[in-house]
């Protein structure tokens, strides 16, 4: 019961679809390893090569298959690491897991919804509907909702991520940054509707330390009816 216990936390530290549920924490048999449960590396909806020019397919094999991988594998250790800790009643070392679990699961996390954010260049329709009126509502319009993203999110130091959040609070749209991998929900209560990796293993093969170019093209591959399918379910 202690490893599921995990998993299910782990799970609930971003917002995501149900559908895509299985995917952040393995709980269907197509993510599984056996019957325990763990994490394990989605497939991509699309080729290495599909968001070619944006993003090269180089760097998308090396950020999946590689990178991606290493925090599902390092994700499982710990998790195996925290449930002997829960059936020993090891409290000190349930507490000295909690940032290693953070950094791989949020890093887990993340990019499981990143991949499903993108999508090939032209295959996705511009913000429409209440996902636009309420960009527009809060930021003016989409082109200074994008130009607050790129300032805020070029302006991380060291490695990071970008977002686009809602607040269920005050029902708004806000654009956040947050620090490594940690996870938009579990540190700031937003449900995440964008995320941009700012990691340099995302971009630096294809742009070197230019981020703010990365940024400027990135926008041309987003799946916008990713984003608007979280904030339906985000604001229901």
């Amino acid at each position: 019961m202690a490893r599921r216990s995990s998993l299910s936390t782990i799970k609930r530290m971003v917002g995501v679809l149900p559908e895509q549920a299985s995917v952040i924490a393995g709980s269907s048999s197509s993510t599984l390893h056996g019957s325990r449960g763990k994490a394990t590396l989605p497939d991509l909806p699309y080729d290495y090569s599909a968001l070619n020019p944006v993003i090269i397919p180089e760097i998308m094999e090396l950020h999946h298959k590689k990178h991606h991988q290493t925090y599902v594998t390092n994700l499982n250790s710990f998790l195996e690491q925290l449930a002997e800790a829960e059936h020993a009643g090891d409290v000190n070392k349930m507490i000295a897991l909690q940032s290693a679990i953070k950094f791989n699961g949020g890093g887990h996390l993340n990019h499981s919804m990143f991949w499903e954010m993108l999508c090939p260049p032209g295959s996705s329709e511009p913000p429409q509907g209440k996902l636009l009126d309420m960009i527009e509502r809060d930021f003016g319009s989409l082109d200074t909702m994008i130009s607050k993203f790129n300032g805020k999110t070029a302006a991380v130091q060291g490695s990071g991520w970008g977002w686009l959040g809602y607040n269920t609070e005050s029902d708004k749209l806000v654009v956040a940054t947050t620090a490594n991998q940690d996870p938009l929900q579990a540190t700031t209560g937003l449900i995440p509707l964008l995320g941009i990796d700012v990691w340099e293993h995302a971009y630096y093969l294809q742009y070197k330390n230019v981020r703010p170019d990365y940024l400027k093209e990135i926008w041309k591959v987003v799946n916008w009816n990713n984003v608007a399918d979280r904030l339906k379910h985000a604001s229901s």
